[in-house]
């Protein structure tokens, strides 16, 4: 029995509902247990050296999870997401408490959010797996693609680490991400093919594709609707190290 198995725990639930893991994955039920955050974690939270490699987030979630297999590297954005705002919650409670602006930049207030209150943009109900087929509008080319987990995002960082230090004018963001992306096109799944279409993909397939992605993808709203001054706008809730860290702005 290890250690964090010892301390106070919950069962959440994830937006995708488990269905696009592989049904031998502990994740497949749509349900991982974390623990409640201790000083340990605070630890983790604070260490300068994962806050500077950009992993913080990562371990905090890996010292929070309890299922068996699953580490934060498995589990797709949207849901990593939910992870992280329910760890939260067990943490400190739903409330958070922070500066937002108006979507118009003209002002700010102090404003407190009820995390609880997120609720959850779930898969469409069509999709069984972690495999959606598209045919692009303008090339008229059918391609297959997957939701990013933790490892693809940690890859992509890595190659574009590698390619910014040889110091190119341009960073290839966009085309790695598809490259990771696409699993196939016209049923052809090699990395040669992939690469040489993403490199040539039409601007307008390219942003047809993105919006795809984002209609299906899995995630929690982390955007509520905030009474100023008379009118009624929507704004995005800001992660600021009070979120983490709610009292350190009192």
């Amino acid at each position: 029995m290890t250690n964090k198995q010892k301390f106070p725990s919950e069962v959440i639930d994830l937006p995708s509902g488990g269905k696009v893991y592989p049904k031998e994955s502990p994740l497949s039920d749509g349900k991982l247990e974390i623990k409640y955050m201790t000083a340990r974690e605070e630890d983790i939270l604070t260490s300068q050296n994962l806050i500077k490699k950009g992993i913080v987030i990562d371990k905090l979630m890996d010292s929070l999870i309890l299922t068996e297999g699953v580490s934060s590297d498995d589990l797709v954005v949207g849901d990593k997401n939910a992870v992280m705002v329910a760890a939260r919650i067990l943490a400190y409670g739903p409330e958070y408490e922070c500066e937002i602006s108006h979507p118009s930049g003209t002002g700010k207030k102090t404003f407190t959010f009820n995390l609880a209150d997120c609720p959850f943009k779930k898969l469409p109900d069509d999709i069984n797996s972690n495999e959606f087929e598209i045919k692009l509008p303008i090339s008229k080319s059918t391609i297959t693609f997957k939701l990013l987990n933790g490892k693809d995002e940690r890859e992509i960082t890595e190659e574009l680490n590698q390619v910014n230090k040889l110091g190119t004018e341009v960073s290839p963001e966009l085309t790695t991400r598809l490259r990771h992306v696409i699993t196939s096109v016209e049923g052809d799944s090699s990395t040669n093919i992939i690469t040489s279409f993403v490199q040539n993909l039409l601007a307008r397939d390219s942003i047809f594709l993105r919006e795809e992605i984002a209609r299906v993808s899995p995630d929690i709203e982390l955007e509520q609707e905030v009474e100023w001054e008379g009118e009624t706008v929507k704004v995005g809730i800001p992660m600021t190290v009070q979120f983490f860290w709610p009292n350190t702005a009192k």
